[in-house]
């Protein structure tokens, strides 16, 4: 069985504290003590080690009665043995341990110093006791006090560091889910067209087809490479390329595409999520919609970056799968926000704010 839990903050110190138990035999070994004296002596040390011990292993109120027990050792065995005074200093060494507000430690402390008063007054220990248990206690008490506040203070830091560490993998973890999730379901989607495409037109067209199966190749190799920048966290997309795969992506599905693009000065980040907005948002009309025509429209209003992808397909989106919840949270990300309608085929509006300066150009 272990003297002292493995979680403590303070190691093996607990252990060579115990060292000032040797005071405690100081008087005895002076006087010569009988045999029994000294077996009674080694009893009192016994059960202290136990109160002691037992502070480490439980929880308050339990802690502070083993506590209260150790300052009635001090003051009981006062009149026979001068040491005992170590028993006092040890309860007020852990005062500020058991007690967890700095107030609370303080007010356990003065009640400390007021026994050990009251004690002098009305039983008269030996000569040194008092002044001892008194000065010794009041000083050590007051240092610990200050080093079990700043101890609670680093172990609350050292939590939040160890949850700022956790929310942050959490994060980079549902980063990659969103990306991947993008950049696979845009990539395989694609391939899936074009490879319909080419079986269809590997008779009537080989040509064609060869062009389709080519264009197979290429986006295979690009998916590639974005899937190592998305692992690598080093993904950047640009809009105006995203656009054109768009308008490659839908055509080769049988879509007829407008596209209206302003002129909106984006960040990199904000251009990154608009053109992964894009991108998942023409996954979804390929691949659900079964629409004729789509319209992609990007533009200015208030200071605002507005996005729109527009559909004449089945619509029907009553809930939120994995691809329209990425997307809400790229844009709520940038302080945005996402509206659809599915009365008739799909619309979905993104809006986010500009950066100040850019939104004044």
């Amino acid at each position: 069985m272990r003297l002292l839990p493995k979680n403590r903050d303070h190691g093996w110190a607990p252990i060579a504290w115990l060292i000032f138990l040797c005071f405690f035999y100081i008087q005895p070994l002076a006087e010569h003590a009988s045999w029994r004296s000294l077996l009674l002596t080694n009893a009192e040390v016994i059960f202290f080690l136990v109160l002691y011990f037992g502070i480490f292993w439980v929880r308050p109120p339990v802690n502070r009665v083993l506590l209260f027990g150790m300052a009635v050792m001090g003051i009981g065995l006062a009149k026979i043995n001068a040491g005992a005074s170590v028993f006092i200093i040890f309860t007020a060494a852990f005062i500020p341990w058991v007690f967890e507000r700095a107030k609370s430690a303080l007010i356990a402390l003065s009640g400390l110093a007021l026994t050990i008063v009251i004690n002098e007054v009305l039983f008269h220990p030996p000569n040194g006791f008092s002044l001892t248990s008194l000065v010794v206690a009041l000083g050590v008490g007051l240092s610990n006090t200050h080093f079990a506040v700043r101890n609670r203070a680093d172990r609350k830091l050292r939590l939040a560091h160890e949850e700022i560490e956790h929310l942050a993998k959490v994060a980079e973890r549902e980063r990659i889910a969103r990306d991947l999730h993008d950049v696979l379901g845009h990539t395989l989607t694609l391939i899936s067209v074009k490879s319909t495409l080419a079986g269809k037109l590997l008779d009537k067209d080989p040509l064609k087809a060869k062009s389709e199966i080519a264009d197979i190749e290429r986006v295979s190799r690009e998916a590639m490479a974005e899937i190592r920048n998305t692992l690598r966290g080093y993904s950047s997309y640009k809009l105006n390329e995203e656009l054109q795969r768009a308008e490659a992506a839908l055509e080769s599905a049988g879509v007829a595409v407008k596209t209206e693009a302003s002129d909106v000065p984006l960040t990199a980040a904000q251009e990154s999520v608009a053109a992964l907005i894009m991108r998942e948002a023409v996954t979804n009309v390929v691949r659900h919609a079964q629409a004729r025509h789509c319209s992609l429209r990007l533009a200015r209003n208030n200071g605002n970056c507005v996005l729109e992808i527009q559909d004449d397909g089945c619509g029907g989106l009553t809930t939120e799968g994995n691809g329209v919840r990425g997307m809400r949270e790229r844009v709520e990300a940038l302080g945005g926000t996402l509206q659809y309608n599915t009365s008739a085929g799909t619309k979905l509006s993104f809006e986010f704010p500009l950066t100040t300066a850019d939104a004044n150009r």
